[in-house]
């Protein structure tokens, strides 16, 4: 199946029958390797049977085409073959012009294989043995020896080369070179990176490489296999130090198509057909797909992939490696099929150059390699006694010279290959170095033994992620934020901690002997992350060390010889392979078997990993299983068995699919839920968790992936690249059908939301089609990959996910239509848990439709409600409203005349953070009260309520005509019903109507705090502030919040100033804390008299000077503001500009404070100021950035 991936190909005289190449791969479900080498060449067909059976079918086939339609294209024995099973009628033109197969004219060839397959990759060694060996059956003399020699040498009496050396050991007709790297070297590769980066060109390559780091589903389309093969193993091998989890089929053979329907990552290469375009392909799924076009030089990429970090430096730097090598980095294709060419120069001259007899030049070496053998040396010493001559062959000098130029060309291309394979590869590990060189630091070691590690590894953290990300370069973040959650990084991770108690993986040792290179290197600051480009410094010794080995070859192989074979075996005839004596073959010398020693090995290994496993109290087999559960959630699916094929084995291969989608759901969305719970889950027991909106977006990316693929899975047909929004889309037809038809009903969201006043804002519609043309309305989003993936955004923000995907799978006859019985959807009680690990994000409070979309039209409902039972509901004023969040805010909207409630529509206001509500005081019933505010964005449903419980108009309150209003989200009554427990904390209230009407003196009843608790309240609000600043800058809340909402600053501090405050006065004409500041402006604007140090009157009077021109600002500002209102502003732009500890002292010594204060007021207590002073001096450091809607207008 892998050496004939198309199976047996059929050619005549006239068809190109030149020997052709290709290597495959067959990875075991350890993950183990075993390399195969296959040499490909055509055999004429002896059997008459065969060639009557070929001409009658040719026969029956022209016939066909006639009646059909006539068209044209290749022709080959190959085309017949497909046309036939495709029955597509192409091959008529080039049939007719060849007329058919015709017995007695034409000669019949077959394809025949040879196949090497060895436990490392040794491309170039093996390629080399199988060209002599099909050279001596196609040359005109036969062999020196039989071909079991060379095969028995081969098998039993070649070993491999130790670690750091080369060897020598002999084909058919001359010595082939093979060569291992150091323990301390990258590992071995063979396949030439030349090739690879020809084929697709620099920028191509190193997306790819992007695709296969993030474990996106990678698909190679060529000709040529051996194509396939090159780009698939050169990829890989530039991933150290990690190493490819997944599906990995380089060439995937015709009946294993169904593989392409695995909704899990792969990279596997599939052989196009001549002629057939990128179009004509079907490909269940394409949302996570990266095509690879290799013939045409073109790949296709899924959308959002993040940038490689540096990756214009580090282009610029294998550039520079390619272009020492004469390689152009945009990829070249002619010129690896002429560098191909090249190779195969010297097989073709002498497959065509019938008068040589198809011997090399130097013979000399096949005589010398048959020196040592004993049955030739008695021959030889026979010829002698009886007169007879062994002539050596001789050839004419130019032709030997051409030919050893030929052969120098080639050896120097090799060399320059490896050597060129080395430096590429190290360019490439230099990056994970630079990028990893801490990486240990976040490795989290919390088992003490490897069997409780084993045991808990499902549930534990093993890599300290945020802190690992919080310490990278800002532009690597997108890259790396996902790159920590592939399968190949935890692995790794995996590895690191295992080698606690076994020997290290080889990979992560050569790795870590890097890193610790660099660390000795760079003393100076070994753990300062730079994000400045270091380029690779050992490309040097790297070529050198391949280079050393290569010409001072170490070890060498014993010569082939002939075998203890009977008389009449080995027989040989010209341009047909022989059948070789299994017999002979079966058995090899005892003493010198290397897959004896090998297995020997292995079995040692094994023996001590037994004892040491008993050592620990685990059985072998049960700590293989908790390996195999713990390293992948798909590692059952990691690779196909190609052998068995049977219904029944597709059957359980889906059923494996389909427990590891589950799987995967399950932990995505634990992860998701443990991250975003943030400290209730450290409560919980779940350890600590600390989560930044960077990651939060990669964990939605990721669930948006296994969604993608989970809906890909068993797909009857594809339609268009997600088959999510598909499935969607059929669903919104059918149900706009049916609304057509008859008025559906509407799925109600939460009830109506009540206020005292009976004025609520309307119900808001929770249907599936109606996000749906919320997303289709998004002009920004081009894609249906895009629109499936906003689309689960939305539903998540709106938590509604599980809900949602559960209406469109309870359409069962839709289902059926468009999955297989086997499908993921198909199965219920998958299904069912599936929407119920769905559900579970419900518990905590996602934004991130609204955080990512900030570009789009929103259509926002505003309702505002008065206090109907002390002042008139609607006032003859005009009133006007501006709502502001954290991405802007609407500017001054005016409200229609005698109407409470208004819709609006304007950019993306993110979550929003203030309203500012006011109006003219025209017409007699110009005074208003307010109790709050409601914004609802129309498309999220997000609800929030701006909380007022004040009068707007003149000469009533605090004499304001507009006031600025905190927002509170607030959260749905029906995911009230999940538990309080469970729901993320509420972020800080803005001031309630309870806390404002008792500062004005509204009502008198309402129990004043004391002493003690003003101070504990001043302490938190600034501890608030300080801990906000000290959170990664993408986890900071809203600061308007700390400053003006409930238990804010501005709060605190109006309860400072508000203690012991002589408010109440004759006719009950209320005093505010502002007329005590104007009174103490007053004061400083005409007194001089400050303290005799004069530094400390300079420091006064600036700070006199300031606060004047603070309070004059906001007093003339062109704004109709409260004195409540100003007392805010001024708080704000003092914390801001870092005054409030210069201002307090003075307004404690200001001599107004004697008439408007009580003998007890904290103002009037020196150390309780001074204790007040040293507490707002914690914000001095922080830059305190302010909201535009709290000082608008105030110019200082």
């Amino acid at each position: 199946m892998l050496c004939m991936p198309k199976g047996l190909s059929f050619r005549t005289q006239i068809d190109n029958r030149d020997p052709q190449f290709h290597s495959f791969i067959i990875t075991r479900e350890d993950g183990s390797r075993t390399y195969g080498f296959v040499l490909t060449f055509y055999e004429e067909v002896t059997s008459k049977q065969i060639c009557t059976a070929m001409q009658t079918l040719y026969q029956m086939h022209n016939a066909e085409q006639c009646s059909s339609v006539y068209a044209s294209s290749s022709c080959s024995m190959d085309s017949l073959a497909s046309s036939i099973d495709e029955g597509d009628a192409t091959s008529l033109a080039k049939l007719q012009q060849y007329n058919s197969y015709d017995i007695s004219r034409d000669t019949l060839y077959v394809s025949k294989c040879i196949c090497l397959i060895t436990p490392l990759p040794f491309m170039q060694a093996c390629k080399k043995f199988l060209i002599q060996l099909y050279k001596a059956v196609t040359s005109q003399q036969p062999p020196p020896l039989p071909l079991e020699s060379y095969i028995h040498n081969v098998l039993y009496e070649v070993p491999l080369p130790p670690p750091g050396r080369s060897l020598k050991f002999y084909g058919v007709y001359e010595p082939i070179v093979c060569q291992r790297p150091g323990p301390s070297e990258l590992p071995l590769s063979d396949y030439p990176l030349r090739e690879a980066f020809e084929l697709l060109g620099l920028e191509n390559l190193v997306q790819v490489f992007t695709c296969v780091l993030l474990e996106m589903q990678i698909l190679l389309y060529s000709q040529d296999y051996q194509r396939l093969m090159t780009v698939a193993e050169g990829i890989t091998t530039l991933l150290f130090p990690f190493q490819w989890q997944h599906v990995y089929v380089p060439l995937l053979p015709a009946s294993l198509l169904h593989f392409l329907d695995a909704p899990v990552p792969y990279l596997m290469g599939l052989q196009s057909k001549e002629g057939t375009d990128r179009s004509k392909l079907e490909l269940p799924q394409e949302a996570n797909l990266c095509f690879v076009d290799i013939d045409n030089h073109f790949i296709e990429l899924p959308e959002e992939l993040p940038q490689f970090p540096n990756k214009l430096e580090f282009i610029q730097e294998i550039s520079e490696v390619l272009l020492q090598f004469g390689i152009p980095p945009e990829g070249n294709l002619h010129c690896s099929e002429s560098a191909t060419k090249l190779k195969n120069l010297v097989l073709n001259d002498l497959v065509n150059d019938k008068k040589n007899g198809n011997i090399p030049s130097n013979t000399i070496n096949m005589y010398e390699l048959l020196k040592g053998n004993e049955t030739i040396a008695r021959l030889q010493a026979l010829a002698k006694r009886t007169g007879v001559t062994v002539e050596k062959m001789t050839i004419t000098a130019p032709m030997a010279e051409k030919e050893r130029d030929v052969k120098l060309q080639c050896e120097e291309e090799e060399l320059r290959d490896y050597k060129l394979n080395v430096q590429l590869r190290e360019v490439f590990a230099n990056r994970f170095t630079q990028m990893f060189a801490d990486y240990e630091a976040f490795v989290i070691q919390a088992a003490q033994d490897m069997e409780s590690w084993l045991t808990n590894r499902e549930q534990m953290q093993n890599f300290d992620k945020a802190s690992f990300l919080s310490d990278q370069p800002e532009p690597y973040l997108p890259f790396l934020s996902h790159f920590i959650e592939t399968q190949m990084f935890a692995t790794f991770i995996d590895n690191k901690i295992m080698s606690q108690w076994e020997e290290k993986d080889p990979f992560l040792r050569v790795f870590d002997s890097r890193i610790e290179k660099i660390r000795l290197y760079n003393v100076r600051a070994p753990a300062l992350r730079t994000s400045i480009y270091q380029k690779c410094s050992t490309l040097k010794e790297a070529a050198q060390s391949i280079e050393q080995r290569l010409m001072k070859i170490d070890h060498t192989a014993i010569h082939p010889h002939l075998l203890d074979m009977k008389i009449g075996q080995g027989k040989y005839e010209q341009g047909f392979f022989p059948k070789l004596q299994s017999d002979v073959l079966a058995t090899g010398p005892t003493n010198n078997n290397r897959w004896a020693s090998r297995s020997a090995t292995t079995q040692r290994r094994k023996d001590r990993l037994r004892q040491h496993s008993e050592h620990i109290g685990l059985d072998n087999d049960l700590r293989e299983k908790y390996m195999q559960e713990a390293r992948s959630l798909g590692k059952n699916l990691r690779q196909p068995k190609l052998s068995d094929l049977s219904p029944a084995v597709i059957a359980q291969t889906n059923w494996k699919f389909v427990e590891g989608l589950l799987k995967e759901c399950r932990m995505k969305t634990k992860r998701m839920l443990v991250e975003k719970m943030g400290h209730e889950a450290v409560e919980l027991g779940h350890g600590e968790a600390n989560i930044t909106g960077l990651e939060e977006n990669t964990l939605i990316a990721s669930l948006c992936d296994l969604l993608e693929r989970i809906w890909s899975h068993g797909l009857q047909v594809k339609q268009g690249k997600s088959a999510l929004w598909s499935h969607l889309l059929q669903y919104q037809e059918r149900e706009e059908k049916q609304e057509h038809m008859a008025e559906s009903p509407v799925a109600l969201g939460p009830e109506r939301r009540k206020s005292d006043t009976g004025i609520t804002l309307p119900t808001l519609r929770v249907s599936l089609t109606h996000d749906m043309r919320h997303i289709q309305n998004m002009s920004e989003i081009k894609t249906d990959v895009g629109r499936a993936r906003a689309w689960i955004r939305l539903s998540l923000e709106k938590k509604l996910l599980s809900q949602h995907l559960k209406q469109l799978l309870s359409n069962q006859a839709l289902a059926k239509k468009l999955y297989k019985r086997y499908a993921f959807l198909r199965c219920e009680e998958e299904r069912e848990q599936f929407l119920y690990h769905l559900l579970s994000l419900n518990a905590v409070d996602y934004f991130c439709f609204t955080s990512v979309f900030t570009t789009i039209m929103i259509p926002y409902r505003t309702v505002i409600i008065p206090i109907k039972k002390l002042s008139n509901a609607i006032t003859t004023s005009n009133p006007w409203i501006c709502v502001s969040g954290e991405l802007g805010d609407t500017g001054v909207m005016q409200i229609p005349k005698n109407l409470l409630e208004m819709t609006f529509e304007c950019q993306n206001l993110g979550k929003l953070t203030t309203v500012q509500i006011g109006h003219d005081n025209s017409g007699l019933l110009a005074k208003w009260l307010v109790d709050c505010v409601m914004v609802r964005s129309e498309i999220t449903g997000h609800t929030y309520k701006f909380p007022c419980g004040r009068w707007l108009g003149k000469g009533v309150d605090d004499g304001s005509l507009e006031r600025i209003l905190i927002g509170e989200l607030i959260t749905s009554t029906s995911d009230e019903d999940l538990g309080k427990q469970c729901r993320t904390p509420p972020q800080q209230k803005s001031p309630t109507t309870a806390r404002r009407l008792s500062i004005t003196s509204l009502t008198g009843k309402n129990t004043k705090p004391n002493a003690g608790q003003i101070q504990e309240g001043i302490g938190e609000a600034v501890n608030n502030i300080v801990k906000h600043f000290h959170k990664p800058e993408k986890e900071r809340g809203s600061l308007t919040i700390l400053l003006c909402g409930e238990n804010g600053l501005v709060a605190a501090l109006e309860q400072v100033f508000h203690h012991g405050f002589k408010s109440a006065r004759i006719f009950h004409k209320n005093v505010f804390i502002w007329d005590f500041i104007e009174k103490a402006v007053a004061y400083f604007e005409t007194t001089d008299q400050f303290g005799d140090n004069e530094e400390d009157v300079l420091l006064q009077r600036s700070s006199c000077k300031t606060f004047c021109h603070y309070v004059n600002a906001i007093s003339t500002a062109p704004r109709n503001i409260g004195k409540d209102g100003k007392f805010q502003i001024l708080v704000c732009l003092g914390t801001r500009d870092h005054f409030l500890p210069q201002w307090i002292p003075l307004l404690a010594e200001c001599p107004a404070i004697t008439r408007m204060y009580e003998e007890n007021a904290l103002l009037r207590d020196r150390m309780t100021v001074n204790s007040l002073l040293r507490v707002l001096q914690t914000l001095q450091d922080f830059n305190i950035i302010l909201e535009g809607s709290l000082i608008k207008g105030v110019d200082v």
